[in-house]
């Protein structure tokens, strides 16, 4: 266990227990002390701030083990899941998770994308981005809503996308050296969650 944490729950554990105390002798003497509740409210918000503190540790932690399991990327943390589900229940699987859909930012980071996915899913697999054009056909959009700007489209053989309203999610493919092509969202792919690095 991490050090800080354990003196976190000692100090958690010792203003518990003077709070405790600080009750008993108020019950005790029958007065209201506004020295004594003003030093409780202190205690109960020190409480509050080691419980965030805590928390916090936690979140630490949790990504520490994502970015030991998968890899590091420019500031974020990738995890690859092999498993094939839809756009959205990947989507959902990954925010459950504290994180979202992969979304390359620039070139280096999607060749860094697909060099990950192909070591740790296959060199033949495609894996779902999180990005769709779900709202308006040809307005793409990342998770937050908010425009796509860097964009890695197939656009040598097939001019991707190309799929209309039927296609409405993206996918990025191994077998075609990190390009994205435009699918069904309800097609089932492999996915990669991202997680930023605080």
């Amino acid at each position: 266990m991490d050090a800080r944490w354990i003196w976190l729950m000692i100090c958690l554990l010792l203003l518990t227990h003077y709070t405790f105390q600080q009750n008993s002798s108020k019950r005790k003497n029958g007065k209201k002390d506004s020295a004594n509740n003003s030093a409780i409210e202190e205690i109960k918000k020190q409480i509050n701030d080691i419980v965030q503190d805590l928390n916090l540790l936690k979140e630490q932690q949790a990504l520490q083990t994502v970015c030991l399991r998968g890899t590091k990327i420019l500031g974020k943390c990738f995890l690859a899941d092999p498993s094939k589900k839809t756009f959205h229940a990947a989507s959902d699987d990954c925010i459950a998770k504290g994180g979202s859909l992969s979304t390359p930012l620039t070139g280096d980071e999607n060749d860094q994308l697909y060099s990950y996915v192909r070591q740790s899913i296959g060199p033949e697999e495609h894996i779902w981005l999180g990005i769709n054009d779900m709202v308006t056909d040809g307005q793409w959009v990342d998770q937050s809503g908010s425009s796509v700007r860097f964009k890695n489209w197939e656009t040598e053989i097939t001019l991707q996308p190309d799929g209309g309203r039927s296609q409405n999610c993206a996918i990025l493919s191994t077998t075609a050296n990190g390009k994205w092509f435009d699918e069904s969202c309800r097609a089932e792919k492999a996915s990669v969650c991202e997680f930023n690095i605080v």
